[in-house]
């Protein structure tokens, strides 16, 4: 019922795409999924993730999707290991660069293979006191299966088996997803539903959503947000900074 939302959904309007949807877009295939990377797979996580927009996203158009490795840092035996990624997303006709983004993936199974210990990104300190505001989003049940249609079919996140033995008791939200309901609760909150007024956006995970939980946004005047789940009242995005005009 809320039509400042339907330009999002509703191709009967003139729709826009929401800024988050620049970490699914164009993507290559992670060479984390590659068995010559050898990287425990099954067990890696999203731990950070920041976004750039370099112009508001089309919503229909051809893109070209490119990435690197820019770093791997060894937190040491039993403690896992970062790999820092870019990736920059542009128009295919023009070359245009649309959004650059940059991930750190969490390797929770591959740490003490003798790798650098640094340099370690250090994340955006939150302002002290409490959040100006909150926006509380529910997540579906069954949502985190038909998030994988964005490509990953990381079992982690479906197969319940595959979640014990990365020792959760069952599947977990994409991180990426939760970071998709964290950015929409800013363009409600911080942009009055105007994507374009929204720049750029980073956050740390710090816990997983488990499918079916609320996840309610926390958020200061000055763009910094965190958000936690109501149903465990845990911080599940922390150290988070919006660039809004």
């Amino acid at each position: 019922m809320d039509e400042a939302q339907l330009a999002f959904v509703d191709f009967n309007r003139e729709l826009v795409a929401l800024p988050s949807m620049a970490t699914v877009i164009a993507q290559p295939d992670s060479p984390l999924s590659n068995p010559a990377f050898g990287a425990d797979y099954a067990r890696a996580v999203h731990g950070e993730v920041s976004v750039v927009l370099h112009r508001p996203l089309p919503v229909e158009g051809a893109l070209a999707g490119s990435g690197r490795v820019v770093g791997i840092v060894d937190k040491g035996p039993g403690r896992g290991a970062l790999v820092y990624t870019e990736r920059s997303v542009s128009d295919a006709a023009s070359g245009e660069r649309l959004a650059t983004i940059a991930s750190t993936t969490f390797l929770r199974g591959d740490g003490g293979f003798g790798g650098p210990s640094g340099p370690v990104r250090e994340p955006h300190p939150l302002p002290e006191g409490t959040p100006d505001c909150s926006v509380d989003l529910p997540t579906r049940p069954e949502q985190a299966l038909y998030y994988r249609f964005n490509g990953d079919e990381n079992p982690l996140h479906a197969d319940p088996a595959a979640a014990a033995r990365a020792g959760f008791p069952r599947p977990i939200l994409h991180g990426l997803c939760t970071f998709g309901v964290v950015c929409h609760a800013l363009v409600r909150a911080l942009c009055d539903y105007n994507p374009a007024r929204l720049h750029a956006l980073e956050a740390r995970f710090s816990a997983p959503v488990y499918p079916g939980e609320t996840i309610r946004t926390e958020i200061w005047n000055d763009g910094s947000f965190r958000a936690r789940v109501l149903e465990r009242d845990t911080i599940v995005v922390n150290n988070g900074k919006a660039e809004v005009t």
